[in-house]
C-alpha cells in the first residue's frame, strides 16, 4: 500500500470515491456531495488530500486539515482535523483506512499538533469502531447538528498523552 498526495488528474476521480463511499452509508446526500467532489478546492484552502493506493489502484482517501480554517471543524489553533476519509467497499478491511488516519496522525505530530479533531455521522459505525480502536476519545462537547436528520459525533485524539483521555 501507497499513501501519497493527491495528483491533479486525480481530483474528479478521487471526489466520486468519496462520494460514492458516502453515498453508501448516508441517506440523503445530495447538498454535501458537491463538497465532498471538490478536491480542487479542498487543495486551494491548503488541505492535505491523500490517496492510498493498493496494487497500482485508488483504493481510498483523506482530508488532512492542518489547522483552523474553512475546512476545519473546530477553532483550536494547536489542532489539526481529518475529513472525508473513505475506503472504496472493495478495499475495506486491509487496514486502509487506519493506514489514513495514521498518517494525518503522524503529519499532525511532525506540525507540532497537539490534538486531532474528527467528525463522524451516526450511520459510520465501522469508522467509528476505527477511531476508537486508534485511541480517539470521544469530544461531545463538540458534537453538532449541520441538518435536523444529521448528527455529527465529534472525537479527539491527544497527540501529547497518545490516545484520548476520555471514553463512550
Amino acid at each position: 500500500m501507497l499513501i501519497r498526495d493527491v495528483r491533479p488528474e486525480e481530483y474528479a476521480a478521487v471526489g466520486e470515491l468519496v462520494v460514492d463511499v458516502y453515498r453508501s452509508i448516508i441517506p440523503d446526500l445530495d447538498e454535501y456531495a458537491d463538497e465532498l467532489r471538490d478536491v480542487a478546492g479542498r487543495i486551494r484552502a491548503g488541505v492535505l488530500v491523500w490517496v492510498a493506493e493498493l496494487d497500482g489502484a485508488l483504493a481510498g482517501t483523506v482530508s488532512h486539515v492542518a489547522g483552523p480554517g474553512p475546512y476545519a471543524e473546530y477553532d483550536d489553533p494547536h489542532a489539526a482535523g481529518i475529513r472525508m476519509l473513505a475506503v472504496l467497499p472493495a478495499y475495506q478491511g486491509h487496514g486502509i483506512g487506519e493506514a489514513l488516519v495514521r498518517a494525518c496522525l503522524d503529519r499532525a505530530r511532525t506540525d507540532g499538533r497537539e490534538r486531532v479533531y474528527l467528525h463522524t455521522t451516526q450511520w459510520m459505525e465501522t469508522a467509528q469502531r476505527l477511531y476508537r480502536r486508534i485511541g480517539f476519545a470521544r469530544a461531545p462537547a463538540l458534537d453538532w447538528l449541520p441538518a435536523p436528520e444529521v448528527a455529527l459525533t465529534a472525537y479527539v485524539y491527544e497527540l501529547a498523552a497518545g490516545p484520548g483521555l476520555t471514553s463512550d
